[in-house]
């Protein structure tokens, strides 16, 4: 429930339309290496992250894992092109803990997200945050040295330093394992 509130607890919202959109979700437990949605699969809803940490990945072409994304405690935990536009998923979702999480089905959030003003705000508001995440992270791709964007990431996102495995970290970063541990040294 707290990372329901932590998303929701800023909306200009009626409680009666709070209660409608909590009960809107729901709670849902799995364990490490479970699979939220693989790929070419159609996305069907999206999570709020209670506890744990995800990670969104793809293979190259030559089959190597690429992770594209990590997401933690409080996230929304989405592949947007697959649910929004139904188109199967170029992504796959995997837990890299086990993870508690707030399931809300597409159906059931275009229903709220239609007849609840503050709910559509909200989602305008993600939506729009999410956009420059993605843009920003594109940027520092190529225009930071690998030294600082791990520093960054330790800077915000330190959960997954703690948690995920430096494969995942580095491919992430788009660099070497031995790379990524020759940073780590060095710091």
């Amino acid at each position: 429930m707290k990372a329901l509130l932590h998303h929701y607890e800023n909306l200009a919202i009626k409680q009666s339309d709070l209660n409608k959109i909590m009960t809107g979700h729901e709670l849902l437990h799995f364990s490490k290496n479970d699979f939220l949605l693989r790929k070419d699969e159609k996305a069907h809803e999206y999570y709020i992250l209670e506890s744990g940490l995800i990670r969104s990945f793809i293979h190259d072409y030559n089959g190597n894992e690429i992770t594209t994304d990590f997401f933690g405690d409080h996230d929304v935990v989405i592949e947007v092109t697959s649910l929004f536009l139904q188109f199967p998923s170029p992504e796959n979702l995997q837990c890299l803990t086990d993870c508690s999480v707030w399931k809300i089905d597409f159906n059931t959030f275009q229903s709220l997200y239609h007849t609840i003003p503050a709910f559509n705000e909200w989602g305008r508001s993600w939506m729009t945050y999410a956009l420059h995440i993605n843009k920003k992270r594109f940027i520092d791709m190529v225009s930071l040295s690998a030294t600082e964007r791990y520093h960054n990431l330790i800077s915000t996102k330190p959960q997954i330093i703690k948690q995920a495995a430096l494969k995942y970290i580095a491919s992430y970063l788009g660099i070497t394992d031995t790379s990524l541990s020759r940073i780590r040294k060095e710091i």
